[in-house]
């Protein structure tokens, strides 16, 4: 019986590192990605207007 125990650790590691694989396979593609993308967009765009806005009054 010891043998059992001493697989036990590495394979619950193993499937634990498989299901974290799993997920983040999954949130890079499909509608996740594109919220992803918009989100990152529109705070650029948001940086970018409050840069060219302290730009106009530094004029």
């Amino acid at each position: 019986m010891d043998y059992v125990s001493a697989l036990v650790p590495p394979v619950v590691m193993a499937i634990f590192f498989i299901g974290v694989v799993r997920v983040i396979v999954k949130t890079q593609s499909g509608t996740a990605k594109a919220k992803e993308d918009a989100a990152v967009d529109a705070a650029l765009a948001r940086a970018e207007e409050v840069r060219q806005a302290s730009a106009r009054s530094e004029v």
